[in-house]
């Protein structure tokens, strides 16, 4: 099961410098290598490389020591196609050991032999590839590893041309790394330089472009918390409040809102917490001061609902005027009552049905259409066009075409006029309309944040323990008031209200809502527990551990939203096509008018044409706003971010955790998966079955050379050994292992230490061969029959000769085999890698149906089997869970970590499958493929829908069929499609996975 520390680093937000290569996005592009040097790669492997591996390298020291890292700044780069010509033409110089380009950050960083080959040749090389070159300093790459990542809400977008402004206007600003811009959420996550520029100076940008912008996060590693303070809150108290938080160790910073009664405190949890500064408030306002938790507003849920509000305001009050005019326009004309009122002549031609119908919908355009004239004049500005120019235009044409025609009338004895108003009313409110289920529906898309976010309970139990550890009284507090190393009480029944480990007691907890793990599981003292999980039976006492933002379920939420924002190349194409979508509308709607109107004029079709009510001036004007209206940027531009929103929402409420929509049109590609054998096809916890001596020793003399040597490692294998050797000393009370000298892991072999003046060396065959151990037939027969029985034979030498060889097996975890069956149903090609021996390897690749085989691999060879796959034209997932695997995960186009491996394989995947079970590898490829038919069937929509819409609103049917599409129902339309792309990314909603799957047995990790 995943445990709350292992969850906490699901985070993507957070670049942890675990790497030397860090200066790069997890996600090199295709055709991609490991990120990570060789010494690297070699020290990563002490924690295991797969089954004998359990050293840190010590070897080719000196090779090494020639390598060099050189990053390079590469501007130019779109696409994998670009990144794939860079690196092919690096590669391609003498003394390159390696090179990974990430197209994403416009980085490329080499591994290189100085004496071969130089920086500036390296540079040279890129540029004749046709891309800018500048080689990165350490201080800028310093810089950009200190930089955060902060996020606005921006409010005021219509259309992908105002994210794209935005987008543009954030990454012009010096200090700035990266801006992403997501038009279905309404926000930007920027990464940034704190030291060049602050978050205001962001803000400014966004507000200088025409948009509002709000502050939710700054990105430092800081929990901030709002108290409302009741009493009189005075200057001087002000002023005493303020110090006296700032002087508490551990407070970041202080904003009082006196108007709102209001502080906000950045604090860092490991310190201080919510309860000190309320005690802190109240003893600085001498009893005249009360603080508690500020009502909370949920900001992402809150602005939306004020955005559906006000559009709801604002559609209502224009049906009061527009129902009249079109009551008075297309209704009234013919009841025989009504029309000789509404005909009645007022001044010269001028009519009251006219006059009316000028009075209602002038409100309309100027009162209520005020947001799209403000949005147009913003975006004319800064010399841009989106959906509020269209309407502008649309609406304009149609209601000052009509004023001219009342006014002339009013001055005409002749002249009989014709007016739109009903045109550019209806047209409003229709649009109104169409935001306001546009926004309804884009609510929905982000239903599984806010059900992770209700997860957490409202209050808390607090326990008052005494020096002894006994509970002194209990105390139910705000659950946002708990601080770290406080203890919990968890009642039967009761969610668990922050993350931490059980001290005391004995349970079931269900773990479903956050690890989508079905069976509850046993927890008692010392076992971890996430917040926002139930408890079942039998009552807890919890010390936390993780508290605000840094609670797994935090990181979870945060991990979601990021992924939301993030863009899938499959949208460049919305991008790319609303740069010019609005001025090519505008062409087409004029080109329309103009050809009409010339058409009619030089009678160049019949007269019968014209309806009775028009003139061709007035039908050409017609044609002319209703192709303007029709078009619809906002359907492109939902297409991709909504599908991606409710695809990673479902994802993550299935235990699959995506990150963002690049992880998910890769996975939806997928052809081949490579597993990992230790700890993803096998349990990871493996078990001494026998152990067979070939030389006259005590077993538990054995066991203590062996446990001595082997408990300075971190692999699997070691500590299963370890283990069983500390059954041989259960009998005394303080058993002790001997001490070990000179340790020494060697990478993909094992290890060799000094026991009591005796020189022990545990691995497999190779280590015994290199060391010039030779292996007795009888071993080498032990050794063939452990491998023919799925297990890994450990040999054991003492003083030079074997001495004994132990039989370790890591058992299957259940539905391994109708995993890799159902992959290849979905042709999809399975493969296994892993460090262990090949008859092992052969023997566990038997047992779950694998064919394709890799064993006795390095973390590197691993990596570069991944490559090999890659430019064969395969599309390659890695599943894996220890940090051997991260550099394959990173070198594959999907990598996905088992959600109880190690940290560093987490965060270098783009999928972390947090059940651990192997069938979410399946539900993994099967949701991206879901989610990019949606993709697929937006775009096709979007795009076709304007295909189709555009040339039957400019009349192109209207000489065969007589059918003409008024504006108001062209309006209609266009607000109707965007509507139509966000319910269709909806339907992801009801996604469930494969039923196959249903029939595999749950593992038990």
């Amino acid at each position: 099961m995943v445990n709350a520390g292992l969850l906490m680093s699901c985070s993507c937000l957070r670049g942890g410098e675990v790497f030397r290569s860090q200066s790069l996005s997890p996600r090199p592009r295709y055709p991609s290598m490991p990120k990570y040097p060789k010494r690297k790669e070699a020290a990563v492997g002490a924690a295991g490389d797969e089954d004998l591996e359990a050293g840190s390298a010590g070897a080719e020291h000196e090779e090494e020591e020639a390598k060099k890292v050189a990053v390079f700044s590469v501007v130019g780069m779109t696409c994998a196609a670009c990144a794939g010509s860079v690196e092919k033409a690096v590669k391609r110089l003498p003394g390159i050991h390696d090179a990974a380009v990430d197209v994403l950050n416009d980085r490329a960083q080499v591994i290189f032999y100085p004496a071969f080959v130089s920086e500036d040749r390296i540079r040279e090389t890129i540029e004749d590839v046709g891309f800018a070159a500048a080689l990165l300093k350490e201080e800028i790459l310093m810089k950009e590893r200190s930089s955060l990542t902060c996020r606005l809400r921006v409010k005021g977008m219509t259309c992908t041309s105002c994210s794209t402004t935005v987008e543009s206007a954030l990454r012009a600003v010096a200090g700035v790394q990266k801006a992403i811009v997501a038009l279905a959420t309404e926000e930007a996550e920027i990464r940034y330089d704190p030291t060049i520029v602050s978050t205001n100076q962001l803000m400014e940008t966004v507000e200088d472009a025409g948009f509002e912008a709000l502050l939710i996060t700054t990105g430092e590693d800081v929990n901030r918390i709002e108290l409302k303070i009741d009493g009189a809150f005075s200057t001087r108290y002000i002023s005493m409040v303020k110090n006296s938080i700032e002087a508490l160790p551990g407070v970041h910073d202080t904003n009082i809102d006196a108007a709102l009664h209001k502080i906000t405190i950045s604090y860092k949890p490991d310190q201080t917490g919510p309860r000190n500064f309320i005690e802190i408030i109240e003893s600085a306002g001498s009893g005249h001061l009360k603080a508690s938790i500020f009502p909370e507003v949920r900001g992402r849920e809150f602005h939306r609902n004020d955005d559906i509000k006000q559009y709801r305001r604002s559609f209502l009050w224009s049906l009061v005027f527009t129902i009249p005019v079109f009551l008075t326009s297309m209704v009234f004309m013919y009841i025989p009552g009504t029309k000789q009122v509404l005909d009645k002549k007022i001044v010269n031609m001028l009519k009251v049905g006219e006059l009316l119908r000028w009075i209602l919908s002038t409100p309309v355009q100027f009162i209520i259409g005020r947001r799209f004239y403000v949005g147009s004049y913003k975006a004319l500005r800064r010399r841009s066009a989106n959906m509020d120019v269209l309407i502008t235009l649309g609406t304009n044409a149609a209601y000052f075409y009509s004023v001219y025609s009342v006014l002339r009338a009013a001055t005409s004895e002749s002249f009989k006029s014709n007016d739109f108003f009903e045109t550019s009313s209806m047209l409003i409110s229709f649009i109104l309309l169409g935001k306001y289920l546009e926004i309804l529906a884009k609510g929905k898309t982000s239903e599984a944040i806010a059900k992770l976010m209700d997860l957490t309970p409202d209050a808390a139990i607090l326990l008052n323990l005494d020096d002894e550890g006994n509970v002194v009284s209990e105390t139910e507090i705000d659950s946002r008031l708990i601080q770290k190393n406080d203890v919990i009480k968890v009642v039967p029944g009761g969610k668990v209200a922050a993350d931490g480990f059980v001290i005391w007691g004995q349970s079931h907890v269900n773990e479903s809502m956050i690890t989508g793990e079905s069976r509850p599981v046993a927890k008692r003292r010392g076992d971890t527990v996430i917040g926002g999980t139930v408890n079942e039976n039998g009552a807890l006492h919890v010390r936390a551990t993780h508290v605000g933002a840094e609670s797994a379920l935090s990181q979870i939420v945060r991990l979601v939203e990021s992924a939301q924002m993030a863009k899938a190349p499959v949208q460049k194409l919305a991008d790319h096509i609303s740069k010019y979508f609005v001025p090519l509308v505008i062409a087409l709607a004029f080109l329309t008018w103009l050809i009409w109107y010339l058409t009619g004029k030089f009678n160049s079709y019949p007269k019968s044409w014209i309806p009775s009510s028009m003139d061709s001036f007035q039908l050409a004007l017609q044609f002319g706003i209703s192709v303007m209206v029709i078009a619809c940027p906002c359907a492109l531009g939902l297409a991709t971010p909504t599908a991606v929103m409710v695809g990673t929402g479902v994802g993550a409420s299935q235990g699959v955790l995506i990150k963002g929509g690049q992880a998910l049109e890769s996975a939806h590609k997928v052809n081949c998966v490579v597993f990992d054998k230790t700890g993803t096809l096998t349990t990871g916890k493996p078990v001494v079955v026998s152990t067979r001596l070939l030389k006259n020793m005590v077993l538990r003399d054995f066991y203590e050379y062996v446990a001595a040597a082997e408990v300075n490692s971190e692999h699997p294998l070691a500590k299963a050994i370890v283990q069983y050797a500390k059954r041989f000393g259960e009998e005394e009370e303080s058993h002790v292992l001997p001490e070990a000298r000179d340790f020494t892991a060697i990478a993909g072999h094992g290890v060799k230490a000094s026991v009591r003046h005796k020189e022990v060396m545990v691995g497999n065959k190779s280590l015994m061969l290199e060391s010039g151990i030779d292996i007795p037939d009888e071993a080498s027969e032990i050794l063939t029959e452990t491998e023919r029985n799925a297990q890994t034979g450990i040999v054991v030498a003492v003083d030079g000769e074997v001495t004994g060889i132990i039989a370790v097996s890591d058992p299957l975890k259940p539905g391994a085999r109708e995993v890799v069956s159902l992959l290849g149903s979905m042709k999809v090609k399975s493969i296994m890698v892993t460090g262990d021996n090949w008859g092992t390897a052969n023997a566990i690749a038997g047992d779950v149906g694998i064919d394709t085989v890799i064993a006795e691999a390095k973390p590197h060879v691993k990596a570069e089997k991944i490559k090999e796959l890659q430019m064969s034209g395969l599309t390659v997932a890695m599943v894996g869970d220890g940090i051997n695997d991260s550099p394959a995960l990173v070198s594959a186009d999907v990598g996905m970590a088992i959600g109880a491996g190690t940290d560093v394989a987490i965060e270098a995947a783009d999928i972390v499958l947090m059940k651990s079970n192997l069938e979410d590898v399946i539900t993994a490829i099967d949701l991206s493929r879901k989610t990019f038919f949606r993709i697929r069937m937006n775009y096709i929509w979007a795009l076709g829908y304007n295909i189709l819409g555009i040339p039957i609103a400019a009349g192109v049917v209207f000489p065969f069929t007589g059918f003409r599409l008024p504006p108001w129902i062209a309006g209609a339309a266009m607000a109707a499609s965007s509507v139509s792309v966000v319910c269709c990314s909806l339907l992801l909603k009801n996604y469930k996975r494969p039923r196959k799957l249903d029939a595999i047995p749950m593992s038990q990790v």
